[in-house]
């Protein structure tokens, strides 16, 4: 079993409040807008981290992460991208690779918008965490915590910090 903190959009910001989180986590997933190295550096000194670089993220991130992450955490196949949309609406640039491989987790950020929602014709849970960073339009941050056991994603919880 592997306890999942799954965040995104921090935009170069890191406070103590998201730490705790990091720390009550087996791995840390982020989404990409990740902002600037000192944000990955503070999560990867206490866990695991897996990330992608989003639209925002300069060559330093780019050069240390890569655009897409796919790996099997348990016995889930997860894909991690920054633009890749979610059920009906994906990003057109995906869609071959969604329909003809689609993972059991699909994971994005870049919206700013909390999602978690079936795609019941691909069979696989997509899931975006919304924006954690201070920076945009959002009015709450959030981040999402979960658990993979075996082939199951269980225990979902939504973890809201006002702006």
């Amino acid at each position: 079993m592997r306890k999942i903190l799954l965040l995104s959009d921090t935009h170069g910001y890191m406070d103590e409040t998201i730490l705790k989180h990091v720390k009550q986590a087996d791995e840390v997933w982020h989404a990409g807008d990740i902002g600037t190295l000192d944000v990955t550096d503070a999560i990867e000194n206490i866990k695991p981290l897996r990330a992608v670089y989003g639209n925002i993220d300069g060559v330093d991130i780019r050069a240390s992460f890569p655009l897409h992450q796919r790996f099997n955490c348990e016995g889930v196949s997860v894909w991690i991208t920054h633009i890749g949309g979610y059920p009906g609406r994906y990003n057109r640039a995906l869609l071959s690779e969604l329909n003809k491989n689609p993972p059991r987790l699909f994971i994005c950020g870049h919206s700013h918008i909390l999602k978690v929602m079936p795609d019941k014709k691909r069979k696989l849970l997509h899931m975006n965490p919304g924006a954690i960073g201070k920076h945009g339009f959002h009015t709450v941050r959030t981040m999402l915590r979960f658990q993979i056991d075996g082939k199951e994603i269980q225990h979902l919880e939504v973890i809201e910090i006002p702006r």
